[in-house]
Parts: C-alpha cells; sequence; structure tokens
C-alpha cells in the first residue's frame, strides 16, 4: 500500500508514544488502533470531532514571547532600512531625468545610476530561476544530484577564474581559482560519503512529495527574498547617487545635497547589515515553519492519530509569534558575522589596489576565521530552530539543548558525515559564480560611464554574488530544514524511527554499520 509522506518498507507497529528525553516530548492518546504495516495516518478528528492541530501535537505549557528585545531590534532594522530607502529613492526620482531610464543614456558618470538598477534586476531573476531549476533538478534526479552538484560546481568555478585571468581581472581569478580547488578538495573527500547522504537526501524528498506545503512555504519564501532583494538592490543605488561626494556630480548640485564619504560609507554599511539580517529572519522563518512539518512527520506520521492537520500554517503563527524573537536573535548573530566578513572583503580589496600585502595577507587571514565562526553558528543555528520549531523555546535554552542532545546520542557524528548541507552550499556558491559572472560581463558589455576605470567591478560584482546566495540559499531550504529536523528528532527519541521505520533504520545502518552505537539506541 502507498504510504503517505514517509520511507517504503514494512513497518513495526509502534507500541508507545515518543519518549521524552529532556523535556515531555508530543504525547498522543491512543484512541485508535495503530496504522497497519507500510501505512501512515492522515490528519483525524478525536472523538469530540474536533480536528488536531499542530499547537495541540506539540503543546507548549506556558506559551510566551521568548527574545522579546531581538523583536524589537528587528523591527528597528527594518523601520532604519525603510526609511533609508525611501528618502534616497526620493531623491533618486527628483534626478531620474539626469541618471537616465535605462541602461544607456545617463549622464551621471561619477555614481552608480538606473544602469545598475537594470543590471540587479536580472541579477535577482537570474538567481531566483536557477535556484529554483536546482530545487527541481534535487526533485528528478535524486540519486545523481550530489554527483551532478559537485561536478557542475568545480567545472563552473574553474571556467570562471580562467575567464577572469583572460581578461587580466586577477583579483576575483584568484579568489575563484581557490575556492573551485578547494571544492576539488573537499568533494574528493566526500565520495565516499555520498551513498549515506544519497538515503537521507532520497527520504527529505519523500516527505516534500507527500506533504506539499513544504514546497509552497518555501516557493513563497524564495519569491519574497527575490523581491527584497531588487528592493535592496535599488536602494543600494539610490544611496549611492543621493550620497556620492564626487564634485562634479550633478546628484547633488541637483538639490540632493548633504554628500560626504562619511555618510556614503556608514549607510553602505548599514544598508548592507539590512540586506544580510533581513534576508536570514525571511529564510530562517521558512526553516523553522518547514520544520514543523518534517517534525510533524517524524513524530506522528505512523502514531495512531496520525499527523496534525495544517502543520505548517501552525509552525508558521509559532514562527511568527512566541518564536520570531528567537529567530530574530539567531540570524542577528550570523548577519553580524557576515558583514565583518563583508567589511574584511571590501578592505582586501582596497588594500591589494594600494599594493600593501601586509594587510592582503592579514585580510585574508582574518576573513579565513570569520568564515569558520560563520559556519559553526550557522550550524548552530540550524539545529536550534528545529527545537524551536517544535517546543518553542528560546534562542539560548534551545541551542544549548539541541546541541547536548546530539552530542549525547552521538549524532554529531551522523551530521558530519551527512552531505547535503555542504552538497546545498556548494550549489549555492554555484547561482552566486552565475551571478557575480554576469554582473561581470554586463559591466564589461554596457561600459557605463561610472565604471570607466573599473573602481565599481568589485562592490557591484560582490553585490551580485551575495544577491544569488541569499536567493539560492532560500530556495533550498525545504531540503535543509528536513535533514536537520530528521537528526534533531532522531537525536531525540531514535526508537520512533527504527520502530516506525525499520527498513530506512535496516538501511542507514547498513550505510552506517555504526549508527546503534553510536546514537545509542
Amino acid at each position: 500500500m502507498a504510504q503517505q509522506g514517509g520511507y517504503q518498507g514494512a513497518v513495526n507497529q509502534p507500541t508507545y508514544p515518543p519518549q521524552a528525553y529532556t523535556q515531555p516530548a508530543p504525547q498522543y492518546e491512543q484512541t485508535r488502533p495503530p496504522p497497519a504495516p507500510n501505512q501512515s495516518t492522515k490528519p483525524q478528528a478525536n472523538d469530540k470531532g474536533e480536528w488536531v492541530t499542530f499547537e495541540q501535537k506539540f503543546e507548549v505549557v506556558k506559551p510566551k514571547f521568548n527574545d522579546v528585545w531581538a523583536i524589537f531590534f528587528l523591527l528597528a532594522v527594518i523601520g532604519g532600512f525603510t526609511a533609508v530607502s525611501g528618502i534616497t529613492l526620493h531623491a533618486y526620482s527628483e534626478n531620474k531625468s539626469f541618471i537616465g531610464d535605462g541602461i544607456y543614456g545617463s549622464g551621471e558618470s561619477f555614481s552608480l545610476n538606473t544602469n545598475t538598477i537594470v543590471l540587479f534586476a536580472f541579477v535577482v531573476v537570474i538567481a531566483l530561476v536557477v535556484s529554483i531549476l536546482y530545487f527541481w533538478l534535487a526533485r528528478a534526479f535524486t540519486k545523481q544530484f550530489i554527483w551532478i552538484t559537485g561536478i557542475l560546481n568545480l567545472l563552473f568555478g574553474f571556467a570562471t577564474a580562467i575567464y577572469y585571468f583572460s581578461v587580466h581581472y586577477y583579483s576575483a581569478a584568484i579568489v575563484f581559482l581557490i575556492f573551485a580547488v578547494f571544492g576539488v578538495v573537499c568533494f574528493v573527500s566526500w565520495i565516499k560519503r555520498i551513498p549515506f547522504a544519497t538515503l537521507i537526501l532520497q527520504t527529505i524528498m519523500d516527505v516534500t512529495k507527500a506533504h506539499p506545503s513544504v514546497l509552497v512555504t518555501s516557493a513563497i519564501g524564495a519569491v519574497v527574498a527575490a523581491a527584497f532583494a531588487a528592493w535592496f538592490s535599488v536602494t543600494l543605488v539610490a544611496t549611492y547617487v543621493k550620497y556620492n561626494p564626487t564634485a562634479d556630480s550633478q546628484t547633488c548640485a541637483n538639490g540632493s545635497g548633504s554628500c560626504s564619504h562619511a555618510k556614503l560609507i556608514g549607510l553602505i554599511v548599514f544598508i548592507t547589515f539590512c540586506g544580510y539580517y533581513i534576508s536570514e529572519v525571511i529564510k530562517n522563518i521558512v526553516h523553522t515553519t518547514n520544520a514543523g512539518v518534517y517534525g510533524s512527520w517524524y513524530f506522528c506520521s505512523r502514531s495512531a492519530q496520525g499527523m496534525p492537520r495544517w502543520p505548517a500554517l501552525g509552525a508558521f503563527k509559532r514562527a511568527m509569534t512566541y518564536s520570531l524573537g528567537s529567530i530574530s536573535f539567531g540570524s542577528l548573530l550570523v548577519s553580524i558575522i557576515q558583514l565583518l566578513q563583508q567589511l574584511a572583503a571590501w578592505g582586501e580589496q582596497a588594500a591589494r589596489q594600494e599594493g600593501n600585502m601586509w594587510a592582503v595577507a592579514l585580510l585574508c587571514v582574518l576573513r579565513c576565521f570569520i568564515m569558520v565562526l560563520n559556519w559553526a553558528v550557522q550550524f548552530f543555528n540550524h539545529y536550534a530552530y528545529c527545537y524551536i520549531a517544535l517546543y518553542g523555546a528560546a534562542y539560548i535554552p534551545a541551542a544549548k539543548e539541541t546541541w547536548r542532545l546530539i552530542k549525547d546520542r552521538g549524532v554529531d557524528a551522523l551530521i558530519n558525515d551527512c552531505l547535503i548541507d555542504p552538497v546545498l552550499n556548494l550549489g549555492a556558491q554555484f547561482v552566486a559564480y552565475l551571478t557575480a559572472l554576469f554582473a561581470y560581463l554586463y559591466l564589461t558589455y554596457t561600459k557605463p560611464a561610472y565604471n570607466s576605470s573599473g573602481n565599481y567591478n568589485a562592490p557591484v560584482v560582490g553585490f551580485a554574488f551575495v544577491i544569488g546566495l541569499q536567493v539560492c540559499n532560500i530556495a533550498t531550504v525545504p531540503i535543509k530544514s528536513g535533514t536537520a529536523t530528521f537528526f534533531t528528532a532522531m537525536a531525540r527519541d531514535p526508537d520512533v524511527l527504527r520502530l516506525s521505520y525499520p527498513q530506512l533504520w535496516a538501511d542507514i545502518i547498513r550505510l552506517y554499520p555504526k549508527v546503534q552505537e553510536r546514537i545509542h539506541a
């Protein structure tokens, strides 16, 4: 019999509800007989004729708004970004006749102009379309997906580096070459772990096919992220237009006024931070919502009561109310680190142009350190949000408890050997390569006057890279959320998997023989 939302195989009937490990897990009243083998249950009404909801399945004893200060901080950032955007776009509209309304025809030769807005519009569309195609690739060719991602990423990385060398854009060529070489080393070391990752990926994709609400949530998130990226791009250009202090710039002379390097740099840093922060919040709201669906599948799909009704809606409500502060808190930490990484990249570029190799070397080491820190914080966040989605905890307690569960159960070894997240990061990097290369080619062939000396290559290409990376990261959230929730739930109660999905359990043991010892099941 076809099953809903799970892995194919014979199923032993669970005889007890998921056991608590550190705090009560969702409890289920056994008012109906357990499902037949190889069958999961659809949402069912209780004896009173009421539908069981996500909030009832994963009930929080005393629900409250966690990390409230972070909610106010998020609102302040959104308000500040909106204010800056309104001021700069108004100034932009006042000078539109001089700045131009298309790719060509701008009179502004000293700052970004409408030519750049068109560029970023293309970048957003390319990032969104390619990211959607990439996710479709994961669904259509699940078994080959990891190989396809690795090979495409490496080929395109080397091709991009070779192209930049051929046009004498050496700084970008060296960076992309380093990324490509590092990718080769990683991918070769991953080959022996591909079968295990493929099994987990197939399981996650089975759940997405059975519960399309995951795809709907992620599609909406990707569209919102693309819309924000477009807004961010226009605001960035308008800020350059308004505050560029070049003496010959007509925008200051035409009434926009108050131009200075200090204001320009400060506002660009603020806008960049807002771009990272708001994008992270969007991504993590989608992730937390999807984690509620995957958690419901893991704990409830084979229970007598079945799946809760509309789990995505219930998880989304919790994410936008009680857990919004926790999501904002974790996103803030990542955004600050990403901003520091971007500032170090800009500093390295400036030092390279000045020929200060000592500063270049120092900033390169600093960027590597920040990259490692960024990975560590994102790793903790990724799993903490799954716990927050299911149990409504505050950010710091959720991060501590999740890490303790994962370490104590030995699931960290499984996570380290599962390649799905690194592979998806390579996929996002591939999309970022594509958008960055498009931005460079666009600047090369349209030849805007403001970039006659090539000074704007680095910031424009860099922003295009970031837009492509962020949009793809959000588009692939369904897979990442499924993986993280699967391991988090396994750490909390591995017996649910062993009893409800014995064939999947057996396949994991076959590909990872030490799993029984490592998770102490």
